[in-house]
């Protein structure tokens, strides 16, 4: 996975955690057709996060989390024993809604006394600049067609403007214009291959 000049190789020893919506380009390094590459992406529930964390009165991971949105963490038995038993749901569809809400919350858990634990902390952490610069990512996915004035936008997520674009760049590799310019090619893009349009409409 690519993030600027920044790559983030993962396998079946190690997992990718990504905390934003980060515009990044991927590439497959080793498949075949006798061992094709397969990937399972499981969407972090942070209110299940939040609540394992006070349920655990534990205190916050010594470490610091990474200075991007995006981090690589070691596979052991204890992450990918809940996954295996989570995918065998699929032969017994009948029991997918008891267990199923069961085993994620085991995996959320076990990710949270995973040596990316700071991470997650950081994620749920009400007024992190990490949630911050989320929340200015999440606005600007759904005000992409309009036009972007930073200090309005640094002061929706109660950033000022040199923070909102120094910690916006240190996560996303980029700053909320060029942010905003990838989102517009992107719905560009979505129109000429999805629904038949050409650069004249």
């Amino acid at each position: 996975m690519w993030v600027g000049d920044d790559f983030y190789e993962y396998d079946t020893d190690r997992f990718l955690i990504t905390s934003l919506d980060i515009p990044a380009n991927s590439e497959v390094v080793i498949a075949s057709p006798e061992r094709p590459c397969l990937g399972l992406v499981l969407n972090l529930d942070l209110r299940m996060l939040a609540e394992l964390i006070s349920q655990g009165h534990r205190p916050p991971p010594a470490t610091r989390p990474g200075d991007r949105g995006m981090v690589i963490g070691a596979v052991t038995p204890h992450i990918i024993e809940p996954f295996r038993r989570l995918l065998d749901l699929l032969d017994e569809p009948d029991a997918i809604p008891v267990l199923a809400p069961l085993i994620q919350r085991e995996i959320h858990y076990r990710l949270l006394m995973s040596d990316q634990a700071a991470l997650l902390w950081q994620i749920v952490s009400v007024g992190s600049q990490s949630q911050r610069v989320a929340k200015a990512i999440d606005w600007l996915k759904v005000n992409y067609a309009s036009p972007l004035r930073i200090d309005d936008l640094a002061s929706r997520v109660q950033m000022s403007t040199s923070s909102l674009h120094h910690h916006f760049r240190k996560l996303t590799a980029m700053s909320p214009l060029q942010y905003q310019k990838w989102m517009r090619m992107n719905e560009a893009k979505r129109l000429m291959l999805n629904e038949a349009m050409d650069v004249n409409n």
